[in-house]
């Protein structure tokens, strides 16, 4: 298993869960996010319950410093990271037409931009080595049509698959993580109060089993991984189905 894992988005929902299952093994942990203090009460907690290093380094990675700062921690070689998470995200209403552009644009950077950026320091140390781990955190929606979200989350499974191939023969595999919908904050941050997201009880998932799934994947050296039975099914059918009904299905949940 890793020694020292790097988490973007950190701070709540699935980057917390990584964390805590994480410390759970005996990991050290790099936290990042925005929010300092709910990276240290996370820290606080997983030092007392693990007895685990954990580093905390608050920035925003829509910010070129707060990158810089994340590159320079993933390239420094006399403490290497493991295991990359790429985690940190939001999503924005479907309405693309009348969203504020720069949100948009704002939405591809976190997304898109900074996970590769994050990948490509990451693995420079990580191929010296011959060996490391890098997840990027994408979604079912990469399989179904879904405003920019969906298209930003096809790229994340692209890139990933490119990448696993192209590096897993040198020790470094990246696995790109597809949860369906989960119990966490993110459609709470939409403003969303629980419960009246439209969406069946039957679709949701816990945290906790999309997490340990998807790290059983990742130490498999998986390219893609479908937490769920259920939601590898769905993804299967998203390869029969018609565009303009995925489409439809698509609006759900917002």
């Amino acid at each position: 298993m890793v020694e020292t894992a790097l988490i973007t988005g950190a701070s709540s929902g699935l980057g917390a869960e990584y964390a805590r299952q994480l410390a759970a093994q005996g990991n050290a942990l790099v936290l990042v996010a925005r929010d300092t203090e709910a990276l240290e009460a996370l820290a606080t907690v997983l030092r007392e319950s693990h007895g685990v290093h954990v580093e905390v380094l608050a920035c925003d990675l829509l910010d070129p410093q707060g990158v810089d700062r994340v590159t320079a921690r993933l390239s420094d070689a006399a403490q290497p990271v493991d295991l990359l998470i790429n985690n940190a995200g939001f999503g924005l209403a479907l309405d693309f037409e009348s969203n504020d552009v720069e949100d948009e644009a704002r939405h591809v950077r976190i997304h898109n931009e900074v996970p590769m950026r994050l990948t490509h320091a990451a693995l420079q140390g990580m191929l010296e080595r011959g060996r490391g781990q890098i997840v990027n955190v994408a979604s079912v929606a990469a399989f179904i049509p879904r405003s920019t979200y969906s298209a930003a989350k096809q790229w994340l499974v692209l890139f990933s698959r490119w990448a696993n191939a192209r590096y897993r023969s040198r020790g470094v595999t990246v696995t790109a993580v597809c949860p369906g919908f989960t119990h966490t904050n993110f459609h709470e941050r939409l403003g969303l109060p629980p419960g009246q997201e439209g969406v069946p009880r039957w679709m949701w998932l816990s945290a906790k089993s999309v997490v340990a799934e998807s790290l059983r994947d990742v130490d498999r050296g998986k390219a893609v991984s479908v937490p769920s039975l259920r939601y590898k099914l769905i993804v299967l059918l998203t390869k029969v189905l018609p565009q303009g009904f995925l489409a439809r299905v698509g609006e759900r949940g917002r």
